[in-house]
């Protein structure tokens, strides 16, 4: 009988029990930060400061008072987003973004300067593949 050392990420080692491999072990931050709304509304919060939700929802532009709501919640419970709640007449909400979600500033930069560097090069690939393809199917493939 032979006995084999598990490969690191197999969920086997270290005592994580028989948790499945992860194929890419940062999916969960990528679920968190970069689902469909999250970012324009960190970046907004970030760059605008508090704001009220329809102050919020306006800035952002495209986004439902539904979708809104969904999100901000979630984030909420992820800890990116406060919610303030003030009992008045009318009630008044604002929200933040949190120390967490305020840790993400550098992501967000290295990201910004990724785009501003390299949008071009993805914007030329583009061009060159649907070029590519445009010919292949002229002559027939």
């Amino acid at each position: 009988m032979t006995t084999s050392t598990p490969m690191p990420g197999t969920g086997t080692e270290g005592g994580h029990g028989s948790a499945p491999a992860q194929a890419c072990p940062i999916s969960p931050v990528l679920d968190i930060v970069f689902s469909r709304w999250t970012t324009p509304i960190l970046w907004t919060l970030h760059t605008f400061g508090r704001q009220r939700f329809v102050v919020l929802q306006r800035t952002i532009g495209t986004i439902t008072p539904k979708v809104l709501t969904q999100r901000l919640r979630q984030m909420e419970r992820d800890g990116m987003v406060v919610r303030t709640y003030y009992p008045e007449v009318p009630p008044r909400v604002e929200y933040e973004i949190s120390e967490l979600g305020r840790s993400l500033s550098p992501l967000f930069a290295h990201l910004a300067d990724w785009s501003a560097d390299n949008l071009p090069r993805v914007e030329e690939a583009r061009r060159a593949y649907d070029d590519a393809e445009e010919a292949a199917a002229g002559r027939g493939h």
